[in-house]
């Protein structure tokens, strides 16, 4: 990679690391939870929503994660707990039914019932215990990566560094087909597979350019991106 390459990531990462870009963004609900002082539960919650709807077009995630939270009262950890959940083969958002939204709720609801934070949990560990999928380790797990993100970074700008004792150096690119493309376009990456060896490898690439802080790196991505449309 090429110093010029390198100075213009850092360029895209500081500009694009600025919340008017996310407005219309999933990451707008938890920090709309956090700005009504809400507690650690319910931004989690809505964290945990707001990534697992992140596909699509940015103006239907968010139709749809506000759909979600107006059936919730907009008090996801009272909804969750309370255990009458909305549940039917309906469409929230694309193919994700009402029913999927509440088997997530049930295993949110067991996992609070022993612990106070989702924090503790790998990504790897979030995938089965809230998500309820399948347990696989070449999975990429860009939205649960990107939530990571949204909770552990702490700039003050459009991350909500909410989890204080989960290092920034150990996060992972949020890996998808267009950051994928991002990268490779940048010579971040040269391998095939859209797995989990490829996003740390490009996360490695990062904590070159932004060291103690890889994520970074997905805001310089986000900016490749724009220029490039």
């Amino acid at each position: 990679m090429t110093q010029d390459t390198i100075d213009r990531l850092i360029e895209w990462a500081e500009k694009y690391n600025d919340p008017l870009y996310f407005t219309e963004d999933p990451i707008a609900f938890p920090r709309e939870f956090l700005r009504r002082g809400a507690s650690l539960q319910d931004i989690e919650i809505a964290a945990v929503f707001s990534a697992h709807f992140a596909w699509g077009r940015r103006s239907m995630i968010v139709r749809d994660c506000g759909r979600l939270f107006d059936e919730m009262q907009w008090k996801p950890y009272d909804y969750v707990m309370a255990g009458d959940w909305r549940d039917d083969d309906s469409s929230i958002h694309r193919t994700i039914k009402w029913s999927e939204t509440a088997g997530i709720c049930a295993r949110l609801k067991d996992f609070y019932s022993t612990h106070s934070s989702l924090e503790g949990l790998s990504a790897s560990e979030m995938r089965v215990r809230v998500y309820g999928q399948k347990e696989d380790k070449k999975a990429p797990n860009k939205k649960i990566n990107m939530m990571r993100r949204w909770m552990v970074r702490d700039d003050g700008k459009v991350d909500l560094g909410l989890w204080k004792n989960t290092d920034s150096n150990d996060l992972v690119i949020p890996l998808d087909v267009h950051v994928y493309a991002q990268a490779t376009g940048l010579g971040l990456t040269k391998r095939k597979s859209k797995d989990i060896t490829t996003a740390m490898e490009i996360t490695d690439s990062f904590r070159e350019i932004f060291p103690g802080d890889p994520a970074k790196g997905d805001f310089a991505l986000f900016g490749y991106g724009v220029t490039n449309a």
